[in-house]
C-alpha cells in the first residue's frame, strides 16, 4: 500500500481521536463505526465536489449549531484540512447525502473565495450512515445531554427502530434511552430549543427539571419565553462588547429551573381548602360529598342495599348524563 493511500484510509481514524477522548467503553464501537465508514470509501479518494450538489437530509443532533464565520475564515486562510464524509443520492446522479461534516460544508457555501468542498464519498446505507454520523459527534462529544436526548426521541418518533435499536445505534444502554426520551418529551421541543445546548448541564438536572415541570401547572410556553430573554440578553452584551459571564444556554436553563422550582415551592405551599356537603335523601342524612383542588369524592355511608346496587351497576351511565347536563347548562 502507497504513503498516499495509507494517508487516506486514516483520514476517518483520525477524525475520531479529534478533541476530547470518548468515555470509557464508548471507544470501541466509535471507532468500529467509523472504520467501517472508512471501509466503503470509493477508493479512498479524496474528491473536491459542488456544494449545490450535497443534500443534508440528516437527523438533527444540534440545538445550536456554532456560527461557521470562523471556521470559513480558517478555511479559506488555510484550506480545509478534514475532507466531510458523503454517500451518493439512491435516486438522482450527481447527487450526495451528508453524513457529516456540515459546518465544514456551510462554510464553503457561504465562501466566495472556495468553490469546491473536498469530500470522501462512501457506500453507506442509512443505518450505516446514521452510526457514523453518531460516532463522529460522540466521539468529540460535541452534543450535550439534552441534545442526545432530543436526538433519540427523533430517531423513535420517526420510525427509525425500536428503543432497544436506538440503543444499539448510540451505544448506550435501553433504559438510558428510555430515560432520556422521557426526559425530552417532559421538556418538550420548543423549550429545549428556547434554552439551547446547555452544555455541561446534565442527566440529573434535566431530570429533575422534568420531574419539577411534571408537579407545577406552568406553560411551557412561558418558561420558553423566560429562557428566550435571558438569550436575547446574553447577545446584546455581547454586542456590546461585554466581558461574557456563562454560556447563554446555561444561564437560560439556570433561569428556567429557578422559574419553575418558585411555581413549585408556591404551589405546594398553598394548602388546597376543601369543601364538604352533607348528602341527604327523603331528609335522612346518606353521606357526603368532599373537593378538595381538582379532586372531588362521594360518599354514601347509609344508604339501602339495592340502591347501592343499582347505582353501582349504572354509575358510568349517570356520571355521564350528569356531565352531559352540565354541558348543556353552561
Amino acid at each position: 500500500m502507497t504513503d498516499s493511500k495509507k494517508k487516506r484510509m486514516s483520514m476517518l481514524d483520525s477524525l475520531a481521536a479529534a478533541g476530547t477522548p470518548p468515555a470509557p467503553g464508548s471507544m470501541m464501537s466509535s471507532n468500529r463505526a467509523l472504520r467501517s465508514a472508512r471501509d466503503a470509501v470509493d477508493a479512498h479518494h479524496v474528491w473536491e465536489l459542488d456544494p449545490a450538489e450535497i443534500q443534508d437530509e440528516r437527523y438533527s443532533d444540534r440545538l445550536d449549531p456554532k456560527d461557521v464565520h470562523d471556521l470559513r475564515a480558517s478555511i479559506e486562510q488555510n484550506g480545509q484540512t478534514v475532507p466531510i464524509l458523503v454517500r451518493r443520492h439512491a435516486t438522482e446522479p450527481n447527487r450526495y447525502l451528508l453524513v457529516y461534516g456540515r459546518r465544514r460544508l456551510e462554510a464553503i457555501r457561504a465562501s466566495d473565495k472556495v468553490s469546491k468542498v473536498r469530500a470522501l464519498i462512501a457506500n453507506l446505507d442509512d443505518t450505516a450512515a446514521l452510526r457514523a454520523q453518531v460516532s463522529e459527534n460522540t466521539g468529540r462529544r460535541d452534543l450535550s445531554y439534552i441534545e442526545r436526548a432530543l436526538f433519540a426521541q427523533e430517531l423513535l418518533d420517526s420510525g427509525f427502530g425500536s428503543q432497544a435499536q436506538i440503543a444499539e445505534v448510540l451505544n448506550v444502554t435501553r433504559s438510558a434511552v428510555s430515560m432520556s426520551i422521557s426526559v425530552a418529551k417532559a421538556i418538550g421541543t420548543a423549550l429545549a430549543h428556547a434554552i439551547g445546548p446547555a452544555h455541561g448541564v446534565g442527566r440529573p438536572r434535566w431530570e429533575a427539571l422534568a420531574k419539577e415541570l411534571a408537579d407545577s401547572r406552568i406553560e411551557n410556553d412561558d418558561l420558553s419565553r423566560v429562557a428566550l430573554d435571558v438569550r436575547a440578553k446574553a447577545a446584546a452584551n455581547e454586542e456590546a462588547d461585554e466581558d461574557p459571564q456563562v454560556d447563554p444556554s446555561v444561564a437560560a436553563f439556570e433561569a428556567v429551573a429557578r422559574h419553575v422550582k418558585k411555581s413549585v415551592s408556591s404551589t405546594l405551599g398553598k394548602k388546597p381548602r376543601s369543601k364538604t356537603t352533607a348528602l341527604v335523601i327523603d331528609g335522612t342524612p346518606v353521606g357526603a360529598i368532599k373537593r378538595s383542588g381538582r379532586a372531588l369524592r362521594l360518599d354514601l355511608t347509609d344508604v339501602d342495599d339495592a340502591f347501592a346496587e343499582w347505582l353501582d351497576a349504572r354509575a358510568q351511565d349517570v356520571l355521564e348524563e350528569l356531565h352531559d347536563r352540565w354541558k348543556g347548562e353552561t
